[in-house]
């Protein structure tokens, strides 16, 4: 019995966290509806197997153009690619709107960094911010550590 519960244990871990899954399903539901287990478990399989395939697809692509980094345009390739045009269009439109947030908040911290130098007269001390950078590695087929250019 131990034996069938790790490797149960071990086929869960690749996947994405039952918890987030459920909370997903019962947005879409009436308020009142349950779901069982297996269907959680079920949707968690597929919801899994989706993103690895699409994020094979755009991997394979990436190192055929000899790069190490998997970005939100290869992801949308990749949906593209794989027929999913209409996941494709909403990714980009997404990926879009993303971008032009992350680059208006990079200038309001940049307009916020300038009055702060103004304001100290002849000190002049710089505020360091950053802007988290929305990507993935890619990971050669079999080996589950991150590779990262030199």
């Amino acid at each position: 019995m131990d034996r069938s519960i790790n490797m149960v244990d071990q086929e869960q871990d690749g996947m994405l966290p039952i918890a987030n899954v459920g909370r997903i399903m019962k947005q879409i539901l009436p308020p009142r509806a349950k779901i069982s287990k297996e269907a959680k478990q079920t949707m968690q399989e597929c919801a899994t197997e989706f993103l690895s395939f699409v994020t094979g697809e755009a991997s394979d692509k990436c190192h055929k153009e000899n790069r190490k980094t998997v970005n939100g345009d290869d992801i949308c390739w990749a949906l593209s690619a794989l027929g999913f045009d209409n996941y494709a269009q909403a990714a980009m439109r997404y990926l879009h709107k993303y971008r032009e947030a992350e680059r208006d908040k990079a200038a309001a911290n940049n307009n916020q960094n300038t009055a702060n130098i103004a304001s100290h007269g002849d000190l002049q001390v710089r505020e360091q911010t950053q802007t988290s950078n929305l990507e993935f590695r890619v990971l050669e087929k079999g080996d589950n550590s991150l590779i990262t250019k030199p």
